[in-house]
């Protein structure tokens, strides 16, 4: 259970990352989604005491992040989404470092080192120095690294960045087999949905949604969204597009005028909030 309360962020350069928001998130498996600039890193970042509020607090299974941050950090694994391998280690030693660091045995870390890499297909370049190892290895490493450490609660910031279909597949593979509570961010929808169990959507640091992906989407029920590439009065722009949203019996009358028709997903909240934030 993680309980956030009023919580804000404000950098030096003044920018208001979060906007005081208070949410409850107990299902097994979250995934936060949102634009680039929304909040999505910076709260995770202060959830996992990585980072200091301005104001507000939060709590991790009852442990307080203000006061309470040695205790979380030993429950707690945070892959960040800026994390860069060091060079001359292979994966197996990043893992091995990382565990006995948590307090793993030498025994034990290599264990779950073999385990980990061998859940992400890793094993067979577990002596490959991490300069040798491609953009998609070096993030299934991290992966690697959190699924090893067997924590309580698991932060995944962009897990699957820079990964082609096939690893991105491996590493939803090696993610649905944890054990632990999950907390991730990502811009890919189909992500989202096929990892976590409950969606948060933010917009300029603040949750706009949080439900699954049917509750997220309930005020599109029964709609599909009108597509124009040119501009229509009225319209809203995202993009290179024109979008309107209209009651799915009126589409055909849409298609005779020549607009393209499409099904309802998670973009289309960003099509929506993003839109209106802006205008």
């Amino acid at each position: 259970m993680i309980e956030i309360y009023g919580l804000n962020k404000i950098y030096d350069n003044r920018v208001e990352a979060l906007k005081k928001i208070t949410a409850k998130i107990s299902k097994k498996r979250t995934a936060i989604i949102g634009r680039n600039g929304a909040g999505k890193t910076t709260l995770i970042r202060i959830l996992s005491t990585q980072l200091m509020p301005t104001s507000g607090y939060a709590l991790i299974n009852g442990l307080n992040i203000l006061k309470d941050e040695e205790e979380i950090r030993k429950k707690v694994s945070c892959i960040p989404q800026e994390a860069r391998p060091v060079g001359l280690l292979t994966p197996y030693e990043h893992i091995l470092i990382y565990l006995t660091a948590r307090g793993y045995s030498f025994k034990n870390a290599s264990e779950e080192a073999r385990k980990a890499l061998k859940e992400v297909n890793l094993w067979e370049n577990r002596n490959t120095p991490a300069d040798e190892l491609s953009g998609g290895m070096k993030r299934k490493l991290f992966v690697a690294m959190a699924l090893a450490s067997n924590a309580e609660l698991v932060f995944l910031d962009e897990p699957t960045t820079g990964l082609d279909p096939l690893s991105r597949l491996e590493v939803w593979t090696a993610i649905k087999g944890l054990g632990s509570d999950l907390v991730l961010t990502t811009h890919y929808m189909e992500e989202a949905q096929s990892l976590a169990d409950e969606l948060i959507f933010m917009e300029n640091g603040t949750i706009i949604k949080q439900g699954t992906a049917e509750e997220v989407l309930s005020e599109f029920k029964g709609k599909v969204r009108i597509e124009s590439r040119k501009p229509v009065d009225n319209w809203k722009k995202a993009g290179g597009l024109y979008i309107k949203y209209v009651d799915s019996e009126e589409a055909h009358e849409y298609v005779k005028m020549g607009y393209d028709v499409k099904q309802i997903t998670l973009e289309d909240l960003f099509f929506k909030y993003g839109v209106e934030i802006e205008s």
